[in-house]
């Protein structure tokens, strides 16, 4: 008899408001359209995890043929103590053409009407915050009239 897997259990972690920049799209490659999305600043906040994200961080975005876009953000979130935290979000965002074209108009878009999750990774010092190093997280994402907004689970 086989064994029933058992789900990983979630619990919230923290909250990442990212503000980004103006973006730039190169031209289409063979992989689809790059796009340049600067990460500018933001927050984080709740029970794990605490602190300011530091200008200087990109988002290297891929939108593919397909209308799928791969996120590959890579920035820094400087903890409440001082501490450096690297991160690097990957993940996907799927949704209709006429939701994508909203999306880079900046205009709103419900929840419903887009698949937008990451799986961030985060790179810590020993100290406080070297438990991160340790666990995996997964997190939703939406756009805000600033940024993005994702909503930060760890994977038990």
């Amino acid at each position: 008899m086989t064994p029933v897997p058992t789900p990983p259990a979630l619990s919230f972690a923290f909250t990442i408001d990212a503000s980004i920049g103006p973006f730039a799209a190169q031209a289409a490659g063979p992989l689809g359209q790059r796009l340049h999305i600067p990460i500018v600043g933001g927050e984080v906040s709740g029970p794990a995890l605490n602190g300011r994200i530091r200008a200087g961080g990109s988002d290297w975005a891929l939108l593919r043929a397909d209308g799928t876009t791969l996120i590959d953000a890579h920035y820094t979130i400087e903890a409440h103590d001082g501490t450096l935290i690297y991160v690097q979000s990957r993940g996907l965002r799927v949704s209709s053409d006429e939701v994508l074209a909203r999306l880079q108009a900046g205009a709103p878009v419900a929840d419903d009407e887009v698949y937008f999750r990451c799986a961030p990774t985060l790179e810590a010092p020993a100290g406080p915050h070297a438990w991160l190093n340790q666990r995996l997280f997964i997190a939703t994402v939406r756009r805000t009239p600033t940024g993005v907004q994702l909503q930060v689970f760890q994977v038990g």
